[in-house]
C-alpha cells in the first residue's frame, strides 16, 4: 500500500507540473519569486480546507482516500494547521 501511495503522489506532482508549469515567461506576478504564481494557482486548484468524516471517535475514510498537506514552494514559511470540529 505504501508504494502505491508514493506512486500516486508522484503522478499528482507530475500532473501539476504539466497543468501549472513553473518559470513561464508570461507570468505577470513574480514579485514573490519564480514560484509565486504557480504556488498560488496550485493552492487555488486544491483549496485551503478539507472536510472529512469522523464517527464514534474514528476517521471514516475509504482505503483509497487520503489527507495531504501540500507546500508548493521550495522554501515555504511556517504553517499552522487549524482543526474545527462540528457535531455532537
Amino acid at each position: 500500500m505504501r508504494i502505491r501511495q508514493e506512486i500516486m503522489l508522484k503522478q499528482k506532482a507530475k500532473g501539476f507540473r504539466l497543468v501549472v508549469p513553473e518559470g513561464e515567461p508570461r507570468d505577470l506576478h513574480n514579485d514573490e519569486g519564480k514560484r509565486g504564481l504557480p504556488a498560488h494557482t496550485k493552492s487555488g486548484l486544491l483549496g485551503a480546507s478539507v472536510d472529512f468524516p469522523v464517527a464514534e471517535g474514528r476517521l471514516r475514510m475509504e482505503p483509497w482516500q487520503g489527507i495531504y498537506l501540500c507546500e508548493h514552494r521550495n522554501h515555504g514559511g511556517v504553517r499552522r494547521i487549524v482543526a474545527t470540529v462540528h457535531g455532537e
